[in-house]
């Protein structure tokens, strides 16, 4: 993987590993993709940049969220307030950064479980690592 693309704003459309969703969709039984697009989305039910998911209700589902990382603030906070309703759950996946802003003000210490993903994930069709670790968030 080409790591100055990775922290460029050329693409941030990363697709999660089929095998690493598939085991937290085991566990957890995803409903909706909240940013998706038809190629990567791994719900039936999913959005896409032209059905903003960050204005969509997603209450009574099951969400998997890995967000575009160029926007990761607003993604975090969203997954915070609707993870927070009563019948929705949210699994977010995101870069380990617990030294920012968001993680301080929507996660720690505010969510159900924090997993560090142990080693480096290959993110899309990549056949390198990412350059950062990951973390799963549960709302």
């Amino acid at each position: 993987m080409n790591n100055k693309l990775m922290f460029s704003s050329k693409s941030d459309m990363w697709a999660t590993p089929q095998d690493f969703f598939d085991k937290l969709n085991e566990e957890f039984n995803f409903t909706l993709d909240p940013c998706a697009t038809p190629e990567n989305a791994k719900c039936e039910k999913y959005f896409t940049e032209e059905v903003d998911g960050l204005v969509e209700d997603w209450e009574g589902e099951t969400v998997f969220c890995n967000p575009p990382y160029s926007n990761i603030k607003e993604w975090v906070k969203k997954c915070y307030f609707e993870g927070n309703k009563d019948n929705t759950t949210v699994v977010l996946l995101i870069p380990s950064r617990t030294d920012t802003k968001y993680f301080h003000e929507y996660i720690y210490h505010k969510v159900k479980d924090i997993r560090f993903v142990k080693g480096r994930l290959k993110f899309g069709d990549s056949k390198n690592s990412a350059p950062f670790p990951s973390m799963v968030i549960i709302f």
